[in-house]
């Protein structure tokens, strides 16, 4: 099973920008879909970003056209640039393969990221 860190979360103004990471503990991102998702208060965890082995990313609606999902196979690193960002984008972030999603199974910490002014 492959674990995953999360980092890079924190404080920002509305507008603002934060860049997550994702480590993963073995070679992986080259293999399997995997994504960026997040759980607000109250709310059920939602997808926000995914990408595949070939490239092909996909994003939520509510994030499109501010988030950008990238990934690093050399270092296992993914990312999450997200932009002009939005109280209601404040919730904890996690990353995870996309069968491990649908599975709700093998989160990890994540990392909150919190827009207020």
């Amino acid at each position: 099973q492959v674990q995953f860190v999360e980092s890079g979360g924190g404080l920002v103004q509305p507008g603002g920008s934060l860049r997550l990471s994702c480590a993963a503990s073995r070679s992986i991102f080259s293999i399997y879909d995997v994504g960026w998702y997040r759980q607000a208060p109250g709310k059920q965890r939602e997808m926000v970003a995914r990408i595949a082995p070939g490239g092909t990313t996909n994003y939520a609606d509510s994030v499109k056209g501010r988030f950008t999902i990238s990934r690093d196979n050399v270092n296992e690193t993914m990312y999450l640039q997200m932009n002009s960002l939005k109280p209601e984008d404040t919730a904890v972030y996690y990353c995870n393969l996309v069968i491990y999603f649908a599975r709700d199974t093998n989160w990890g910490q994540g990392t909150q990221v919190t827009v207020s002014s």
